[in-house]
């Protein structure tokens, strides 16, 4: 994809979203329910879609809500629904229509304090205490946010009793239910008027900020950072957690510039992406340009998406860290600083860099390598059994100095923390230190390509069978596993991957646009990674085709 030629520059009233419009698409487009594009469908993340194509109004919240409704009382979860949303514009009307029908249908409700907008994090966080020692009445949840994705965009995750993102066991159920619903006209959809739903006495409002935040200390050495008079900048990028950020600062103490914190649905003042488009991705150096700048006065300055689920490090002298390098360097530090059992496992997607398996082994520790999406982690998170878990795409989270369960969903405020607690201890900036890592293990080289694609090839995936494959070798050394199962549960990975001693590619297609994806990492060189890069494409065309 060719770079836009404003990508990194401040965003001008020209590439801003009509708010009003937006809204009034939400609640006034009818959707075609015949018409796949505008059905409900459950990726990685939730439902996503935008008012103004007819793929996220307000009859697919009341579809989806009240299909949740019947999913619940099938699983006989009877305790409370934890409800957040983000800054974006959707998020704000989804969040009326959802509380409409939970509480229509007599689901006791509780929401933040104020009205206040809730990271993911915090959900998940909240849920695992409120069902802490509970075996019945356990609470579940819902985040109504589309993450980092641009403005005009809308989407309404769901995160059953154990915390984290839904596996598709519950999502293709609500999927079905709420496509029923649609195409019955909404007939059976149970939903009082947002007056009666905030004046219901289903309706609680809990303070899930203030406990958060107090809470901190539990994960983080907030002490290390006090000490050390560390400078940290903050690039709110004006989501869910904008209000955290200050309040964290004076709770604890810490010096912490925040940029970026006031609430504007338009997100005018962040810098376009790659593409021209406003987007809130704090992975980007494009989005995170106005950071970046300010990179030198700072020991480490950190940057969430809108839900808080995603991080962004920028240090001094190298800039935004590759989030695989930050993974590395998250692990390494934990594993040398935690005293946790050496039987929790740390857990990666299997596109996230084998600097990490190095990392891992070099600790004597266990690696679970699982498919794409966070909801793998999820179980073993609450139970205690992995340490640690995060993917290529800036998302994790871990579980506390006690090695006890934080949150079960990724948690972005941690990791940014973490980023400054690292800092504080070692000395060190975090460049050199991911150095040091590449001294030990040898330096990654990698990539990720985005291939258009039609939904015929991307369908075509699941037809590829590694045993099948017969390839000897890839840019040049012997080929040591085609495998389309993840090792650390035998999943089905949704596409490929190949391995050898010195690099590795895997393809996968989009669940939500016409390309599908392929990974690449050599730990030879830029031209080695090159190389494969272009071997794979050939390999992965012939495959589909």
């Amino acid at each position: 994809m060719a770079l836009h030629p404003r990508a990194g520059q401040p965003a001008l009233p020209e590439d801003l979203t009509n708010i009003a419009q937006l809204v009034s698409a939400y609640f006034v487009n009818e959707v075609d329910p015949r018409q796949r594009a505008q059905q409900v469908q459950f990726g990685t993340s939730g439902h996503r879609g935008c008012s103004l194509q007819n793929s996220f109004n307000e009859a697919h919240i009341l579809a989806i809500s009240q299909a949740l409704v019947a999913y619940r009382e099938e699983q006989g979860i009877t305790g409370p629904l934890l409800l957040g949303r983000d800054t974006h514009a959707l998020s704000e009307a989804a969040y009326m229509t959802a509380l409409e029908v939970f509480i229509g249908n007599g689901i006791e409700v509780h929401i933040q304090t104020d009205d206040g907008y809730t990271p993911t994090p915090v959900i998940s966080h909240a849920i695992l205490a409120y069902n802490k020692d509970r075996s019945e009445g356990l609470a579940d949840g819902v985040v109504i946010t589309p993450s980092h994705n641009p403005p005009t965009d809308g989407g309404f995750k769901y995160n059953p009793p154990h915390g984290g993102p839904a596996g598709s066991d519950a999502t293709k159920v609500i999927e079905k239910y709420a496509n029923a619903l649609l195409s019955s006209d909404l007939l059976g959809v149970n939903a009082v008027s947002y007056a009666e739903a905030r004046a219901s006495q289903l309706l609680r409002q809990v303070d899930w900020r203030a406990q958060y935040i107090a809470e901190l200390e539990q994960v983080i050495d907030i002490e290390a950072i006090r000490k050390a008079n560390l400078k940290i900048g903050v690039d709110a990028m004006g989501g869910a957690g904008a209000s955290y950020w200050q309040l964290i600062a004076e709770h604890y103490n810490l010096e912490i510039d925040v940029y970026h914190a006031e609430i504007d649905p338009s997100f005018r003042f962040m810098s376009l992406d790659k593409d021209g488009k406003i987007r809130m991705d704090c992975s980007s150096p494009y989005a995170m340009a106005t950071l970046l700048e300010l990179k030198d006065n700072y020991a480490v300055a950190v940057g969430n998406d809108p839900d808080y689920d995603r991080h962004g490090i920028v240090c001094p002298k190298q800039g935004l860290l590759n989030p695989n390098h930050y993974l590395a360097i998250a692990i390494d530090y934990l594993c040398r600083h935690r005293g946790w059992s050496r039987q929790l496992a740390f857990g990666k997607t299997l596109v996230s860099s084998a600097l990490i398996d190095k990392v891992v082994a070099q600790h004597e520790r266990p690696l679970l390598e699982m498919p794409v999406g966070f909801k793998w982690f999820a179980p073993g998170l609450r139970d205690g059994t992995i340490a640690f878990a995060g993917e290529e795409s800036a998302g994790a989270t871990f579980v506390d100095r006690q090695g006890h369960p934080w949150s079960t969903d990724k948690d972005g405020i941690i990791l940014a923390l973490l980023a400054a607690e690292i800092v504080a201890v070692t000395g060190a900036n975090l460049s050199d230190y991911y150095q040091q890592l590449c001294a030990e293990h040898g330096t990654s080289y990698y990539r990720r390509l985005d291939v258009a694609s039609t939904p015929e090839l991307n369908a075509a995936f699941a037809g590829i069978r590694g045993y099948k494959l017969k390839l000897n070798e890839l840019a040049g050394d012997a080929v040591v596993e085609v495998m389309t199962k993840a090792p650390g549960n035998s999943a089905l990975i949704g596409g490929v991957k190949v391995t050898t001693s010195n690099g590795w590619f895997a393809a996968r297609p989009s669940g939500t646009e016409p390309i599908y994806k392929i990974y690449c990492e050599s730990f030879v060189s830029d031209e080695h990674l090159t190389q494969l890069a272009e071997e794979a494409q050939t390999l992965v065309q012939q495959w589909l085709t």
